[in-house]
């Protein structure tokens, strides 16, 4: 899954970076209103964290564009701002939820959970014949054996499975799994499919990831069973 931070404190901005990735979130960084607005109604995010008093644009004008776009992509708040008045603007201007700094990352992390199980991508169980996915506890197992997958090894595989039995082009998977910064060298995908297909196969899911040559790759939902 894809993030979208909007924040121009550096300390903060890495904090948070650093720690979602580690959860296996492929995470983009804003400094200003302007650019973070930009990355916003350009990419297509599953969550944006945007801070209240940012440089350019302010996160209430960046949440009220995105809003007036018709776009449904939760929108959390980040801000010292604490007054009951501050809660219920933010919360009017189209945000989904409000967290207060200073806060702890657990905290940060449970309410991008919930905000992304309320837009059904972030609670239920996923498969694909033998395969079952967790993406709360990020367990994989295959054949009733764990898999032992890398950051980016589970969210590439993560995307392809809630995508099953539909092509997944390479840009498509380069803008959800991967930072923008991996945008002009989608090869990279090639290696992670390697990965993934040599611990699938030693567990008896070989044939899952499937190649579309010249479009990407997919998941079939019938793969047989080991």
């Amino acid at each position: 899954m894809r993030l979208l931070i909007i924040e121009d404190e550096p300390g903060i901005a890495r904090f948070l970076k650093e720690g979602l990735e580690e959860e296996c979130y492929a995470v983009d960084v804003a400094y200003d209103g302007k650019s973070g607005l930009d990355l916003a109604m350009t990419n297509d995010y599953d969550l944006i964290m945007v801070d209240w008093m940012i440089p350019g644009l302010s996160g209430i004008d960046v949440c009220r564009h995105i809003r007036q776009s018709s776009s449904s992509v939760p929108i959390l708040f980040l801000t010292a701002r604490d007054t009951l008045e501050d809660v219920v603007f933010g919360l009017e201007s189209g945000a989904n939820d409000y967290i207060r700094k200073p806060f702890e990352f657990e905290e940060v992390l449970a309410r991008i959970r919930v905000q992304l199980r309320s837009a059904g991508q972030g609670g239920e169980v996923l498969s694909a014949g033998p395969l079952t996915i967790n993406p709360v506890t990020h367990q994989v197992f295959c054949n009733d054996l764990e898999l032992t997958l890398t950051p980016k090894e589970f969210s590439l595989l993560e995307y392809l499975v809630r995508n099953k039995d539909r092509p997944c082009s390479r840009s498509r998977i380069i803008e959800h799994v991967w930072d923008i910064h991996f945008y002009s060298d989608t090869s990279v995908i090639d290696v992670y499919i390697n990965f993934l297909r040599r611990k699938l196969e030693a567990a008896g899911c070989d044939g899952l990831i499937q190649t579309m040559r010249g479009i990407g790759y997919i998941v079939k939902s019938n793969v047989r069973e080991a």
